[in-house]
């Protein structure tokens, strides 16, 4: 378990660095939970997440409302949550260095068009499940639990950043 804030952001950068996609869920004005699919940016984790967004977007609607969001991510054995607060960046020069041809296919006016707007959430806290050994290894902890009878354990911590 990370005992400070610094082994903290390097556990969850360890396990954020390969994952592409997120699911990022907002609060709707009305209180619901919406939930939907974000390219993570590529940059290097130290707190907070980047995401590009239309400028006319409802999930911005829902971060005016409502700025706590949640991001969860995932593959194989490892999974993170990451809870925060959402921020709208209208920064010429940060969406020019994230930019890339994948966020073309969403915002095709390129990162100058006045609809692209970044979204940064800043991680209060993060949870996590990393099962050593990737896939094979979580599976044979299933067969293992299930032949003897006895609970799975999974590595889960929570931590705050």
């Amino acid at each position: 378990m990370p005992t400070d804030t610094n082994d903290a952001v390097a556990t969850v950068a360890r396990l954020l660095r390969d994952q592409r996609l997120g699911v990022l869920t907002t609060v709707a004005p009305d209180g619901t939970l919406v939930a939907r699919p974000m390219a993570l940016q590529e940059v290097e984790f130290d707190g907070d997440l980047w995401f590009f967004a239309e400028r006319t977007s409802r999930k911005l609607d829902h971060v005016a409302a409502h700025p706590g969001v949640n991001v969860a991510v995932g593959s194989g054995a490892t999974w993170v949550s990451v809870a925060g607060t959402a921020q709208v960046v209208d920064d010429a020069e940060k969406k020019r260095e994230l930019w890339s041809a994948g966020v073309e296919a969403w915002l095709p006016d390129g990162p100058d068009s006045p609809q692209a707007v970044l979204l940064r959430v800043r991680a209060e806290s993060a949870e996590y499940w990393d099962a050593p050994g990737g896939r094979v290894a979580t599976l044979l902890s299933f067969v293992k639990a299930k032949v003897s009878g006895e609970r799975l354990e999974a590595p889960n911590e929570r931590v705050e950043l």
